[in-house]
């Protein structure tokens, strides 16, 4: 599933996004754009609308599940 991670510059009132493949992936991008870009402004995927901070860790630990149980 892929997510779009909605984000603003310190000083910029405009919305900047990045699409990212994983859950696992957009928690990486917020960490760096809170850390040293701006303001996270949105998550969105395409199944399950705009979603929390807090939907995506879930997401993520769903994800790193079926990807540890996923035979080779």
């Amino acid at each position: 599933m892929t997510y779009t991670v909605g984000f603003r510059k310190r000083s910029n009132v405009a919305v900047l996004t990045t699409e990212v493949p994983t859950a696992n992936h957009a928690l990486a991008v917020i960490a760096t754009v809170e850390q040293s870009v701006g303001k996270l402004d949105f998550i969105r995927s395409p199944q399950e609308g705009d979603i929390s901070i807090e939907m995506l860790r879930l997401l993520a630990k769903e994800e790193a599940k079926g990807m540890s149980q996923t035979p080779i």
